[in-house]
């Protein structure tokens, strides 16, 4: 008593795994991008010989304990640093300026510095700790 017609066994029907695959490949493929984008990027290039040199990025206002004024180790008048801070700041953004002073100093002679320093412009002021310098 034979139950098939013809004697073969069941087969498995694979077009809709087929087109379940396929949908998924589209889906990939759209997903993925074609192209990897990257930075661009440049080297650097030297800098010209006759160039003038870039000024300091840290400037640094300190007293010394006989009410001398130096900008970055180069002394100043008291009543000259608000100009001097004008040519060191014009046209940079970034105008922060460390004040520091000797640690037997009043602190008076600090708010006179700073005093300058904001009548030139500089809105972000750093105190150094003690005995930083």
């Amino acid at each position: 008593m034979a139950m098939g017609g013809n004697g073969t066994g069941p087969q498995m029907n694979v077009t809709p795994m087929i087109d379940v695959l396929l949908v998924l490949i589209i889906i990939f493929m759209v997903i993925a991008p074609a192209k990897s984008v990257g930075f661009d990027s440049s080297v650097p290039q030297p800098a010209a010989p006759d160039a003038a040199p870039a000024p300091p990025s840290t400037i640094v206002i300190y007293v010394k304990a006989g009410g001398q004024v130096e900008v970055n180790r180069q002394p100043v008048v008291l009543n000259e640093l608000a100009t001097k801070l004008l040519s060191i700041f014009h046209g940079r953004p970034d105008a922060t300026v460390f004040v520091g002073g000797d640690p037997e100093l009043e602190f008076g002679a600090i708010a006179a510095v700073i005093d300058e320093a904001k009548g030139a412009g500089i809105r972000r002021l750093a105190l150094l700790p003690k005995g930083s310098l």
